[in-house]
């Protein structure tokens, strides 16, 4: 995971009361309450979709399936048999999962905790590994899949996960649990609800911690996770109060550059000739001891007070208002020692750093005269207030209006210090144009701060490499009429929202530096920007079996920070535009004793699209980090595709759910991308002198978003309190993520994005309850094997190198001999170290975990 100009997950637990509903699965079996699901859930601003309802496609995932399938996978993993859903491990590490939906990841997904939008205010990214443990507290989670049913302005270009949080005055009683799995996996868990007392007060509480290594090698991590809720509502009061606190400090060693398949197979210790699944470049040994270069830690507590009045029988004001502290960071390199980067050091015979070498050379060098490479960190700390507050107002059995505002508060402080100097006296820092060269020697901690407060920001005069801080205010109003009857029911909903944006660079002398041609100051001031939604929907229950629906709406989306600040200078973007977004979908599902279907066709438009995009250089791209980032803009895609998905009872012992997905993204249109490296150095392009480029995107494919996924499951319940499950999953046309440099060149590009293999997974699952004389406490043993047939997949790839031609060589002459273009071609084509599935081994990869499995044994008091 990318630490550069990003805060972590904003997880705001919030506490009020509106109706929830679980979507019905079988109606003649599942007999859910909406009192049942209110001592469970969270509920308030929360748009929960109601089925045969709400028009909207929908998928909820109940707190049983969690705690029964998650195990050790990442939190979004749990979501991967919904349709056109595509959860990964990223680079593998503790939390570095990846989630798109419809073929949009996850800086354009909604994602929201009982209704309020949790994604970073100034780049729409969510960071999962500071909220793994958002799992252990979560009683339902709803995707939306499309516009969503949510009022508020946000941008669900995707479509919208919600998270549901137990409630406070859950019924009395507790959990322990304690699990293990694969590379030294361990969790344990404490949580206690005290139920609801004569006087209205109730409590919930839970605190856990998980430590281990995951598949890949060299990624030791350790997350605790706390929560703490109280409730208090009397008897026969229209007011309810609650309060929560939560937080998941946690340190992780990372996997952040994607190696080569060639690489993959070269540094197989059984030299084999098969890739090494668990290859991690982003470490070596120093001083005889493993050293991580990646390596993340964070902690954001989150605090939220609500409250929630019944006016009148037909009136309802729910309120919360919340605040966030995020402190922490990632690291990386930074600078050079012997005129060479990391990347140019090379690694050792294992593909490991050669940090030894680094600290010798690093040793011999005065700071204060010349360069030195250390380890530095990128922070991203902030803090975020923010206040909603939703009136609904019932005007009779059948029309219902809702009107409300949506305000938020935001900063965020972004530097780099150094937490290693490898073996170096200092590191001479000259970006900081207010003080003279500045030798850092002081080094920062990576271990998470666990003031529930955030805590202190590091002096100016530690930083390096760069110190900006980013300001954004939030105003935004809603509002929705409703009507419905026993057949129909209808919406029409707009919002608004005006965005404030300042950047504030410290390293900036006022009136003094110039960028762009312009003279800057430390602040820009606020540039505001307007955006809207409007969007309405119709469902029709023809008989109680049969319905249908159908939604539409437009988005005028206002773009993220870095597109109002391009390059990371003071200067605001001259072409500074909104993101045009159209969206359509009509949607028929069945409902019987026996089966529940659905199917779902839709079509987005996203035009104006400006994006900046995390990048690796090579060690002769002549950037000054092995890191960087392209800045898109004039993007445009079309996502369009078919959803179906089913739940057959066969027995009451016996259960089947199937899904399928087919989807068409695209994009429409070529773009402009401008390089640069983590110092924001312009870098060429292949073969260009230049920095900027016409991406040739016209037609290409949307990449780490597979276009064709499928899954089967069935559960099986032989016996009380036994089940097994299985469950089989298909995935095909996925396609590698843009290459930048690949897309500069039109004759390169005209071979479209690279598609990579598909591929069947198969995961198990057994549980078994043994229940004591009291039916109260029964202890669960629960076993999962994910992947299990050890199949061998690729899950994402950051380079589009397709199978080379005859055309792409030359014929040349060295030392009096030539080689010619033939001869060339033939040596490559048939050296089957040169080709992996079909692929050229020189692409950049993340391959999937191979079989890892998970145990849990529980005791329920």
């Amino acid at each position: 995971m990318k630490l550069i100009n990003k805060s972590m997950l904003s997880v705001v637990i919030t506490l009020s009361t509106a109706s929830v509903y679980y979507a019905q699965q079988v109606q003649d079996t599942v007999k859910t309450k909406s009192n049942d699901i209110e001592q469970v859930v969270l509920t308030g601003v929360a748009d929960i979709a109601k089925d045969r309802k709400t028009p909207v496609a929908v998928s909820t995932i109940k707190e049983a399936q969690i705690v029964e399938k998650l195990g050790n996978q990442e939190f979004p993993e749990i979501l991967n048999t919904t349709p056109s859903v595509y959860a990964t491990k990223g680079g593998g590490g503790f939390g570095d999962s990846n989630l798109t939906i419809r073929g949009f990841d996850q800086r354009n997904i909604a994602i929201m905790v009982n209704g309020v939008p949790v994604n970073d205010m100034e780049s729409g990214a969510v960071y999962w590994s500071n909220w793994a443990g958002l799992s252990d507290v979560t009683s339902a989670m709803q995707v939306q899949r499309g516009l969503g049913s949510s009022k508020l302005a946000i941008a669900s270009v995707g479509g919208t996960v919600n998270i549901l949080t137990r409630a406070a005055d859950k019924k009395q009683g507790g959990i322990v649990s304690l699990g293990l799995g694969n590379n030294d996996y361990v969790k344990s868990l404490f949580a206690y609800n005290t139920g609801k007392s004569e006087k209205g007060w109730s409590s919930s509480f839970l605190m856990s911690r998980t430590a281990g290594s995951t598949y890949i090698d060299n990624t030791k991590f350790e997350g605790y996770n706390y929560y703490f809720a109280l409730g208090y509502n009397k008897p026969g009061s229209n007011h309810d109060f609650q309060f929560t606190i939560t937080g998941a400090p946690q340190t992780h060693d990372q996997r952040t550059f994607a190696p080569t398949i060639a690489n993959y197979i070269k540094f197989n210790p059984d030299h084999d000739n098969t890739p090494y699944r668990q290859y991690n470049s982003d470490w070596g040994y120093l001083n005889g001891e493993a050293f991580a270069m990646r390596v993340n830690y964070y902690h954001k507590p989150v605090m939220s007070i609500n409250w929630d009045w019944k006016i009148s029988e037909k009136s309802k004001l729910s309120t919360v208002g919340y605040g966030s502290f995020g402190r922490g960071g990632g690291t990386g390199d930074l600078g050079k020692v012997g005129n060479k980067t990391l990347t140019q050091w090379g690694t050792d015979a294992n593909g490991q750093f050669n940090l030894d070498q680094i600290f010798a050379a690093n040793q011999a060098v005065d700071p204060a005269t010349g360069s030195t490479l250390v380890r530095r960190s990128s922070i991203n700390s902030h803090n975020w207030f923010g206040l909603i507050s939703s009136f609904n107002h019932k005007v009779n059995d059948n029309f219902n209006f809702t009107a409300g505002i949506d305000s938020r508060y935001y900063y965020g402080y972004h530097y780099q210090v150094i937490t290693d100097l490898l073996g170096a006296r200092g590191y001479n820092d000259t970006n900081n144009k207010n003080i003279p060269p500045n030798v850092v020697s002081n080094v920062s901690s990576t271990n998470p701060s666990w003031n529930p407060f955030g805590g202190k920001i590091d002096p100016i005069e530690n930083r390096v490499g760069y110190s900006n801080d980013g300001e954004v205010l939030w105003y935004g109003a809603f509002g929705q009429a409703e009507y419905s009857n026993d057949k129909l029911s209808a919406f029409i909903q707009g919002a608004v929202s005006n965005q404030s944006f300042q950047r504030i660079d410290n390293f900036v002398k006022d009136g003094v530096t110039i960028q762009r041609n312009q003279t800057v100051n430390t602040k820009t001031g606020f540039k505001d920007l307007v955006g809207y939604n409007i969007k309405g929907g119709v469902n029709y229950n023809f008989n109680e079996h049969h319905n249908a629906f159908a939604n539409i709406g437009y988005y005028s989306k206002q773009p993220l920070f870095s597109a109002v600040y391009p390059s990371n200078f003071q200067v605001v973007n001259p072409t500074l535009t909104n993101e045009k977004i159209f969206s359509a979908e009509l949607g028929y599902g069945f409902r019987s004793s026996f089966l529940t279907a659905n199917v779902n066709i839709y079509r987005t438009s996203w035009a104006d699209r400006w994006q900046r995009k995390t990048v690796n250089f090579d060690a002769n791209s002549g950037a000054t980090t092995s890191t960087g980032y392209v800045e898109m803009s004039g993007i445009q895609e079309v996502h369009q595709g078919i959803e179906v998905d089913l739940i057959a009872k066969a027995t009451k012992f016996l259960e089947f759910t199937a899904m399928f997905s087919y989807g068409d993204y695209f994009y429409k249109g070529n773009a402009t991308g401008n390089l640069f490296d983590d110092n924001n150095n312009p870098v060429s392009f292949n073969n260009s002198t230049s920095n900027s480029s016409e991406l040739y995107l016209d037609k290409a494919k949307v990449g780490n978003a597979p276009q064709t996924t499928a899954a089967l499951g069935l559960n099986i319940k032989p016996v009380k309190d036994l089940s097994f499950d299985a469950q089989w999953r298909y995935v095909d046309r996925n396609y590698a993520n843009i290459d930048v440099n690949t897309f500069s060149d039109a004759k390169t590009a005209a071979l479209g994005t690279l598609e990579l293999p598909s591929f069947n997974l198969f995961d198990l699952g057994l549980s078994y309850k043994i229940r004591l004389n009291n039916k109260q406490q029964y202890f669960t043993i629960r076993g999962n094997v994910y992947n299990l047939f050890d199949t061998t997949y690729i899950q994402e790839s950051a380079t589009n190198n397709h199978i080379k031609t005859l055309g792409d060589f030359t014929t040349t002459t060295t030392g009096g001999v030539t080689t010619t273009a033939q001869q060339k071609y033939d040596a490559y084509i048939n050296n089957p170290a040169n080709f992996y599935k079909g692929l050229d081994t020189s692409n950049r990869v993340y391959f999937g975990f191979g079989r890892t499995w998970a145990a849990t044994l529980s005791f329920n008091f």
